[in-house]
């Protein structure tokens, strides 16, 4: 690998943190509760909690529906 990448556990947490950020904006944006997108995907509220802050580590399938629920596109989850 070369030397100015990240390795890649410190990659995929800063990742997983800069999705959580998009999907926690995109919730507070619409005035959804952390509960009321939990509970739809459906999923545990400490796991959704884990997604949010960037240590959970959800499935394609429920980017998926956290998108959905939130009226956006997979890639501005992504983005």
């Amino acid at each position: 690998m070369p030397s100015h990448l990240p390795d890649d556990d410190e990659w995929l947490l800063q990742e997983r943190q800069r999705i959580g950020r998009c999907i926690r904006d995109a919730r507070m944006h619409r005035n959804l509760t952390q509960e009321q997108v939990f509970l739809a995907i459906p999923a545990s509220r400490s796991f959704f909690q884990e997604i949010e802050s960037g240590l959970g580590n959800p499935t394609l399938s429920m980017l998926l529906r956290i998108a959905r629920i939130l009226d956006v596109s997979i890639g501005e989850l992504l983005s």
